[in-house]
């Protein structure tokens, strides 16, 4: 049986012995690409693919959002949410456009499910207020706002 080819992390407790950034610099880096409003995963592809940094939590032992919500830089709404309420703000401009796309129909239909199946995760876990739900116009004004 041949299996799929994907890569894992080895699995480590202490950071690399050839990596010479220090703690602090990671944080400030983490601090100033947040400030130029990248997200947690492309601040992560950028510290591995210019600075070297292969895994910051080893190194300052948070997570990226760790750190973005420590500096009061993390967004308001979960990145994941923000994510999912652009594809179905990008989406609906899209079905506006092409009324008969009966298969893009269908993936809104999906997409708009899975918002409030994590909608209803992020309130249940305490992250976003109770009051909170899942509304197409004001996707929209959150997509612009961000």
């Amino acid at each position: 049986m041949v299996g799929k080819a994907s890569s894992k992390r080895p699995p480590r407790k202490e950071p690399p012995r050839w990596l010479k950034i220090k703690k602090e610099e990671v944080k400030k880096l983490v601090v100033e690409l947040a400030k130029k409003r990248y997200s947690s995963a492309q601040i992560g592809t950028i510290l591995r693919d210019r600075y070297g940094v292969p895994d910051v939590k080893l190194i300052t032992g948070k997570s990226i959002a760790q750190l973005m919500k420590e500096a009061n830089l993390y967004p308001e709404l979960p990145e994941d949410l923000l994510f999912l309420l652009r594809r179905v703000v990008d989406l609906r401009e899209h079905l506006e456009k092409h009324r008969k796309d009966k298969h893009s129909r269908r993936g809104l239909e999906n997409l708009e499910s899975r918002i409030r199946r994590l909608v209803k995760y992020y309130v249940r876990e305490g992250i976003l207020p109770k009051d909170w739900h899942y509304d197409p116009a004001e996707a929209k004004l959150i997509v612009r706002k961000w």
